[in-house]
């Protein structure tokens, strides 16, 4: 890649195949060593999120480090009522894989993110939104995919926890009403390295072939 800074970069194969890499090695963490990050390396994770493209450079994205101790077992307590909750969804072999996995890494992960969108910011002026309202939280999910994809490059591990009730959360986040919650994450040094997802590794569910998906026109 050029150092030349006055010129656009020139990303030759050599960077393609890293970030190919990069890619396959962006894993959902789930296992954390405690270790504490390096300081700073939160915000400049955030710092690395923002430059995230955004519906009509609204930046709809607002992040919560949640350090309180009170709040993270409240956190913790809520996953644990949620995830209980999900079990019942199951039955046989399937509910008895389930309650195998392990599906959160609040007990150990060393930092938790709470990333939510505000979705009636004045930023951007509505540019975009009309006709696809939804589009401000795709934008703070492309802001969460880049700081985790940003932690990867630098060996930190970023676990999204889906099983919490939302408006729930954000309660006891204690964020202001029209903050919607898009991600809680877990970020800190992964205990094990692997290419696979845990979910094939633990016979949830295979990846599929993109060509299941793809579709012409």
């Amino acid at each position: 890649m050029s150092t030349d800074t006055s010129a656009a970069p020139v990303f030759d194969d050599a960077f393609y195949a890293q970030l190919t890499q990069l890619f396959q090695w962006r894993r959902d963490v789930r296992r954390f060593r405690s270790d504490a990050l390096p300081a700073g390396a939160i915000d400049e994770l955030i710092a690395l999120a923002a430059l995230a493209p955004s519906v009509g450079n609204s930046q709809p994205w607002r992040f919560a480090k949640i350090n309180d101790g009170e709040r993270r077992r409240a956190m913790r307590d809520l996953f644990e009522a949620c995830n209980k909750d999900a079990l019942n969804d199951y039955h046989g072999a399937q509910a008895r894989l389930y309650a195998t996995l392990k599906l959160s890494g609040m007990d150990r992960a060393p930092e938790q993110l709470a990333v939510f969108c505000q979705p009636e910011t004045s930023t951007g002026h509505g540019l975009g939104r009309k006709t696809m309202p939804e589009t401000m939280d795709y934008s703070v999910v492309g802001a969460v995919q880049t700081l985790w994809l940003g932690a990867r490059a630098r060996g930190i591990g970023v676990g999204w926890i889906s099983i919490i009730d939302p408006m729930e959360a954000a309660r006891i986040i204690d964020v202001p009403d029209d903050w919607k919650l898009i991600a809680y994450l877990c970020i800190g040094y992964p205990e094990e390295e692997h290419i696979d997802p845990e979910l094939v590794r633990f016979g949830w569910q295979d990846r599929l072939d993109p060509a299941n998906f793809t579709i012409t026109r």
